[in-house]
């Protein structure tokens, strides 16, 4: 079948894919120049433009009443932008969502929507005006600062680009899609941003890592949390980047032992409510058991702010909850930065110095254009004020030109060429009143005259000085940071990675203790007060028949806690990590948070911030074996099951692990109230899976003699040593004398029936406080300087009250606050009641010093065991 052609008249053959091909470009050319894409000098797409060039042709101002959104749409519809009335009013609301806008343009009135992806009311109800910082936007538009362009049928005229008198498009970013690519750039604070530009105009050579001092990075209008400055790195140097963005929350205690995690800010562009919001999310994940140890949601916002509770099972560990909620919500987003912008009409990818290099281009051009227009006026009007001034100086005769003239046509002329006037001048003096022409009218004229020629000679070395420009456009910036400006809404941290949960949790003293059944728990040091020395403590945990408190631990929640057992295996774990407990609680069983094996139990806790290359610890096993390794040997990672710390005998056990320094002492106390002290260099440094060499001689018969304490020291330190039955005292280091390691030792203490063998020791400071714990569970807290110091070969006095059946079982140091009183009482009974304290008394005579003979042998070297 043949195909007809048909040509003459106003018809165009064509072949159809070309027409297609022609008519997709100009398509897309129309969406990405006139729809999606925002201009980068002001940072806004041209329906942007038009909604707030419409608004200001209507007058609707801040300082205005509102105006109905629907005559808005209208004048913007009708006047500029042809495209429909949804586009539009989608436009006015977003520019007026807080949610939405890092700092609004479009002051709104009624109901614009909510986070909870409640849509806005229709625009018949709705009524907006334009903000403060919006009229900065159209400031000087009036003064032939930019272009204009006729509008859609030709009637009206209406900007190309606004002047934009701080950097919007960094400001409140922008996204769109157009035809084959697409723009998402995110908001950033306002005095950042002029800060950042403010530099590059002092340095335009400045490269991005300068720019990132003042521009630290996005500042969503929710907050939020940004992980890591990867992403905003590259961001800003190739125009692309991912930029990991967390949502803020934070852990409370409810009643009867449970949790709640509080969500108070989401990352930018996610919805709280709605059918796709986050708490639908969250719930269809406890209904599928992802996540089955939510018991509650609830949303308490308010108009103080977004309040998100989300309610735990008892016994759950809100840190793992708040992980997955984070891997399986929008609680943690990625924002895809892509910088594409128009400039001089073409699609660009942008980094951040080509952002603030064409802004400060636009506003140098209107700046420029600005005095120009002035310059050409108040020239104008000097022009007309130079006429007035050779009338009034010319008073009798020209008023004889203008009586004698039969119209002002001819008045018009005999003025021109009587006394050299121009057309404009000699219409001026003819427009004077008479009131015009008294003595102080004249006078006020002479003076504009001055005013207008020396606004005249600014203009003109403005023009003529590129320099003062510049500095004009920093001074007009630096009034909008001033007046407008804010404090940055989203943390930005350094850490890098899919998580990092240490930034939502406070660092804050923890108590960590460890029952002799193998109960752990933590929580925080200020469940305890202060009390005296001697004082009877507070209930530290109700704890079942035959149980006790094995050891105590005090650190910071942020640290590495390394949990050394008795058979000289290792475990990691950071301190927020453990389960947290009410004080009388017993804990969580620790073989449920470690794997450890039958018969081990943890022997030694240690903290750290950070295994430093040159930092050593330094063991002690109950035979006297010490050994000592680099800290940075036991930062490698550690298997769920342990790692071996130090090679334990079978018949043998750790028993302490200390950090130790250059110069530091070492200090070995043992059953038999002996104690060693030697140097740290005595030690030579050894592999992690090592042995040792002897420290300290207790000879072969551990029920007799072995050691249960070992700690660093230094001369002016003291050693504190505490009884079964709560005696104690502290002495100085420098009493004890130095030997070579493995000898037996010499006294620390005067053991009787009465005092009960040796319990513990430890190398104390005098601002530091005091834990002890007894088997039973009593807590006390007291001041280093509440307890006195003795000498070396004493019985010492009261620490503690301990009960008939009960004993001491443990002692921890402490950091005191320097205004604190270590002798303050403070006490409270297990029922809450206040017991009278018992001050102790002075010593009696079974408590003074009564020196004996030292118990140990000479230094008595001993060799290495391997």
């Amino acid at each position: 079948m043949a195909t007809e052609v048909i040509s003459g008249g106003n018809i165009e053959p064509r072949a159809l894919e070309d027409e297609m091909r022609t008519a997709y470009l100009d398509y897309a050319m129309s969406v990405i120049v006139g729809r999606a894409l925002p201009d980068v000098r002001d940072g806004l797409k041209p329906v942007h433009r038009r909604v707030l060039f419409g608004m200001s042709e209507l007058g609707v101002g801040p300082t205005r009443g509102y105006a109905k959104c629907a005559r808005i749409v209208g004048e913007v519809m009708g006047n500029y932008h042809p495209h429909g009335d949804t586009s539009i009013y989608d436009t006015l609301v977003r520019m007026a969502q807080p949610f939405s806008m890092r700092n609004e343009l479009v002051d709104p009135q009624g109901n614009f929507g909510s986070i909870d992806d409640d849509p806005p009311a229709a625009m018949r109800y709705t009524e907006a005006r334009l903000t403060r910082l919006a009229l900065e936007m159209l400031r000087d538009l009036d003064m032939d600062t930019v272009d204009f362009q006729p509008n859609y049928d030709g009637r009206k005229m209406e900007p190309t680009v606004l002047p934009s008198r701080f950097p919007n498009l960094l400001v409140n970013g922008s996204s769109g899609i157009a035809v084959g690519m697409a723009t998402k750039m995110p908001p950033h604070n306002l005095r950042e941003s002029i800060a950042a530009v403010i530099a590059y105009i002092d340095d335009p050579s400045i490269p991005v890592e300068g720019l990132m001092e003042h521009l630290k990075g996005p500042d969503f209008p929710t907050g939020g949390i940004i992980l890591g400055m990867g992403g905003i790195k590259d961001a800003y140097e190739t125009g692309r980047g991912r930029i990991r963005v967390q949502a803020k929350a934070h852990i409370e205690p409810l009643t009867q032992g449970k949790e709640a995690i509080i969500v108070t800010e989401l990352p930018y562009e996610v919805k709280k409510g709605g059918e796709t919001g986050l708490i639908v999310k969250i719930a269809d994940l406890v209904r599928d058991k992802k996540i089955p140890e939510i018991s509650d949601i609830r949303d308490e916002s308010d108009k103080r702010g977004m309040r998100l509770v989300i309610e735990l099972k008892r016994d759950t560990l809100p840190k793992v909850v708040l992980n997955k909620l984070f891997k399986h919500t929008n609680m943690q987003t990625t924002f895809g930065v892509n910088n594409v912008a128009l400039v001089d009409g073409v699609p660009r990818t942008l980094s951040l110095r080509d952002i603030i290099g064409a802004y400060v281009g636009h506003q140098r051009e209107v700046v420029v254009r600005r005095a120009k227009f002035e310059l050409a006026q108040k020239e104008a009007r000097a022009h007309v004020l130079e006429g007035l001034l050779i009338a009034l100086d010319n008073l009798d005769a020209v008023i004889q030109v203008i009586r004698s003239s039969k119209d002002r046509e001819t008045a018009r002329g005999e003025l021109m060429s009587s006394f050299g006037l121009t057309l404009i001048q000699s219409q001026a003096i003819l427009d004077l009143r008479l009131s015009q022409l008294t003595a102080l009218e004249s006078d006020a004229i002479r003076a504009e005259h001055a005013d207008v020629m020396e606004r005249i000679r600014e203009l003109r070395e403005l023009l003529g000085d590129e320099q003062m420009v510049l500095d004009l456009i920093k001074e007009e910036m630096l009034e909008i940071a001033e007046r407008f400006g804010d404090e940055r809404r989203t943390i930005i941290t350094h850490a890098e990675g899919e998580i990092d949960i240490e930034d939502l949790i406070a660092d804050q003293q923890m108590v960590i203790t460890i029952t002799q059944d193998g109960y752990i728990k933590s929580l925080p040091l200020a469940t305890y007060r202060q009390q005296r020395r001697g004082g009877v403590g507070v209930t530290g945990m109700n704890m079942k028949d035959g149980d006790y408190i094995e050891h105590l631990f005090v650190c910071s929640s942020h640290d590495y806690l390394l949990f050394f057992s008795n058979r000289g295996k290792v475990y990691r774990s950071k301190v927020y990590e453990l389960p947290e407990a009410s004080r009388q609680s017993k804990g969580r069983f620790l073989r449920n948070f470690l794997p450890l094996r039958e018969g081990e139990r943890i022997q030694s806790v240690l903290s750290t911030r950070e295994f430093a290359e040159t930092k050593y610890l330094i063991f002690a096993t109950r035979s006297g074996t010490v050994k000592k390794t680099e800290l940075q040997a036991y930062n490698t990672p550690i298997k769920a099951d342990g790692i071996i710390a130090i090679k334990v005998r079978d018949d043998d056990e750790l028993v302490a692990v200390r950090n130790v320094d250059p110069d530091d002492e070492v200090v070995m106390v043992s059953k038999a109230g002996l104690a060693v002290r030697f140097s740290e260099a005595d030690a030579r440094s050894m592999g992690r899976d090592t042995t040792g060499v002897r420290g300290m001689d207790v000879g072969s018969d551990p029920a007799k003699n072995s050691v249960i304490a070992m700690d660093v020291a230094r001369d002016d330190l003291d050693l504190l040593v505490v009884t079964d039955n709560g005696f104690g005292k502290r002495t100085l280091v420098r009493e004890y004398r130095k030997t070579s390691r493995g000898a037996k030792g010499v006294k620390t203490i005067q053991l009787t029936e009465a005092k009960g063998g040796l319990a513990g020791a430890l190398v104390v400071r005098e601002h530091e406080g005091l834990v002890f714990i007894s088997e039973a569970g009593m807590v006390q807290r007291t001041g280093v300087k509440g307890i006195n110091r003795y000498g070396r070969n004493s019985q010492g006095v009261k620490v503690m009250n301990v009960r008939d059946d009960d004993r001491v079982s443990a002692i921890a140091r402490i950091v005191e606050d320097e205004e604190s009183d270590p002798t303050e009482a403070i006490v409270e009974g297990p029922e809450g009641e206040a017991p009278p304290v018992d001050p102790a008394a002075p010593p009696t005579s079974a408590d003074a010093d009564a020196p004996t003979d030292d118990a140990g042998t000479d230094d008595a070297p001993a060799t290495d065991e391997s």
